[in-house]
C-alpha cells in the first residue's frame, strides 16, 4: 500500500539546501526577505520573537522550532523598538554557513529549502505561512536535532551529500507536519490533518493507490464504511475539495510528471489514469494546469 504522504513527496523536487547557523549577542533585529521557498529554525539557545506581515510580533525561546511555508519577509529580534538591519548581509556564503554579530546569547539554526518542478503548491497550498512547534513538543527537539545533523552534512560535502540532503529534507517535512496536525487537529489543517482520519485517511490511500480505477463517490464511501452524504460531507470538510476533485487534481499531478519523458505516450498516459478517451484526458489536464498535456513543458521552458 502506497501512503499518500509519501506519493505526494515523491513528486516534490527539492532543487536546493542550505543550512545556516546565527549566533548574536546584545541588542537586535535583522530582517530577511521573502522566499519562495520551506524555512526551518530551531532557536538553539537563547529568546527572540518573530514579526511577520500584518501579524503581531511571535515569542520564542530555546528549544522552539518553527516553519515557514513559502516563506515571507520577516524580522527576528530581541528588541522590537529597534530599526532591522540587513540580515542576509551577515553571511559570507562563500566561506561559511555561520553567522556572527555582537556575541552568542542566542543561537539559531535553520535549513532552506527550494522545491521546484512545479509540484510545491501540492504541500504550500497545505500548509500557513508560519507554523510554531514549542520546545514542550517532542517534536521540537526532534527537528532540532535533524537541522544539526544536516548542517553537519551540509559541511562537510563528502559522497552522497546530496542524497542526505534530500532524504534529510523530507525527514524534517515530515517531522513538523506530524507536529502541526497534532497540535492543530484533522480539521484545521487540509488534506494532510484528513490522512490521520481513520475514513477519510483510507479513501485518500485508495486515491493513491489506485489513481486510475474509474472511481465513484458511492464506492469510496462503501469502502470506507460511510454513506454517501456523510462521506462527501465529510470528505470536503476536511480536504477542502470533494472527492472526485481531488481524485483529478491527484491524476494530473501524476500525469504532469509522468509527461516530463519524452517517451511518454498521452493516450497511453489517458488510459492509464482511467479516461476512457485522450480527449477526455486534455480536457482534465488543461481544467487543471491550463495547457493541453502535449504543450505543458514545452510552453513551461519557452515561458
Amino acid at each position: 500500500m502506497i501512503d499518500p504522504l509519501s506519493d505526494v513527496f515523491s513528486l516534490l523536487d527539492i532543487e536546493s539546501a542550505r543550512c545556516a547557523r546565527f549566533e548574536v549577542g546584545g541588542q537586535w533585529a535583522f530582517r530577511f526577505p521573502a522566499k519562495p521557498a520551506l524555512k526551518f529554525v530551531a532557536v538553539l539557545r537563547g529568546a527572540c520573537s518573530i514579526v511577520l506581515p500584518d501579524e503581531p510580533p511571535f515569542a520564542l525561546v530555546a528549544g522552539d522550532t518553527f516553519l515557514l511555508a513559502n516563506a515571507p519577509a520577516y524580522v527576528i529580534a530581541n528588541d522590537l523598538d529597534r530599526e532591522p538591519e540587513d540580515g542576509i548581509a551577515f553571511f559570507d556564503w562563500e566561506h561559511s554557513n555561520i553567522a556572527r554579530h555582537g556575541g552568542d546569547e542566542t543561537a539559531l539554526i535553520g535549513g532552506t529549502f527550494v522545491i521546484g518542478g512545479g509540484n510545491a503548491r501540492l504541500l504550500l497550498d497545505a500548509l500557513p505561512p508560519f507554523i510554531h512547534i514549542p520546545a514542550s513538543d517532542r517534536a521540537a527537539a526532534l527537528l532540532s536535532t535533524t537541522l544539526a545533523t544536516l548542517d553537519d552534512e551540509l559541511e562537510a560535502g563528502q559522497m552522497g551529500s546530496t542524497l542526505m540532503t534530500r532524504r534529510m529534507g523530507d525527514i524534517l517535512l515530515v517531522q513538523a507536519l506530524r507536529a502541526h496536525v497534532g497540535r492543530k487537529g484533522a480539521a484545521e489543517t487540509g488534506w494532510i490533518g484528513a490522512l490521520t482520519n481513520p475514513q477519510i485517511g483510507a479513501a485518500i490511500s485508495l486515491i493513491h493507490n489506485s489513481p486510475g480505477h474509474r472511481w465513484t463517490v458511492n464506492e469510496l464511501a462503501s469502502r470506507t464504511g460511510m454513506s454517501r452524504s456523510a462521506f462527501a460531507q465529510r470528505f470536503k470538510e476536511l480536504v477542502g475539495v470533494a472527492p472526485l476533485d481531488y481524485l483529478t487534481r491527484w491524476r494530473m499531478h501524476r500525469a504532469r510528471e509522468a509527461l516530463r519523458r519524452e517517451d511518454v505516450s498521452v493516450a497511453g498516459l489517458a488510459a492509464a489514469l482511467g479516461y476512457s478517451s485522450e480527449s477526455a484526458f486534455g480536457n482534465a489536464f488543461k481544467r487543471v494546469f491550463g495547457r493541453a498535456p502535449k504543450r505543458y513543458w514545452s510552453d513551461a521552458k519557452v515561458g
